[in-house]
């Protein structure tokens, strides 16, 4: 729980209010996340356009397991947890779990392990990164447009990760999340 102080449910009215029932939609409850930057709706809404945009572009499976790679990186309890839940509609648990311990023996491509590499490196060693970490992409079939969707889907979950975690934001086990999985996520 964040010390920051939120809009209560039952205060929420305007953007605020829209934010709040797309994460009911979503997850079946408001997390703790989402409260915490609904204090900047506009902001929150022009992060999940430009997550949106790289999700599309980049397609749902390669986009979540970036996401799972950086948030583990950065070892982000909320966005481990959210993005654990969505990764569920396209692995099973088993799956799900092993990308959670590690990620390079999860039977996985090795194209798909490549680009999770890419994310780790981005959150932990940015400023360390060359071309030849782009090349490797390149060599396991990705197009430019791709490379640039991979660092960008690390580069936005470094930045959110980042804000939650300098703001103290831990949120709840998502109902329904099987215990090993969590485990498996949280490390």
């Amino acid at each position: 729980m964040s010390i920051i102080q939120t809009v209560p449910e039952d205060e929420a009215t305007g953007e605020v209010a829209a934010l709040y029932e797309d994460d009911i939609a979503i997850f079946g409850y408001v997390s703790e996340h989402a409260k915490v930057m609904a204090l900047n709706p506009a902001a929150a809404s022009a992060f999940d356009a430009l997550t949106g945009a790289i999700s599309r572009s980049l397609g749902v499976r390669n986009y979540r397991l970036v996401t799972l790679a950086a948030a583990g990186a950065l070892d982000s309890q909320p966005c481990l947890l959210a993005h654990g839940l969505f990764a569920r509609k396209l692995f099973d648990d088993a799956q799900l779990e092993r990308i959670g311990r590690d990620f390079h023996d999860a039977d996985l491509t090795a194209a798909e392990v490549a680009m999770m590499d890419f994310a780790v490196k981005v959150c932990t060693d940015a400023a360390g990164m060359t071309d030849a970490d782009s090349l490797v992409l390149r060599e396991h079939g990705f197009t430019d447009g791709q490379i640039v969707d991979i660092a960008l889907a690390a580069g936005a979950r470094n930045h959110y990760s980042r804000v939650l975690s300098a703001l103290g934001v831990v949120d709840i086990v998502p109902p329904g999340m099987p215990d090993e999985l969590r485990s498996a996520l949280l490390g």
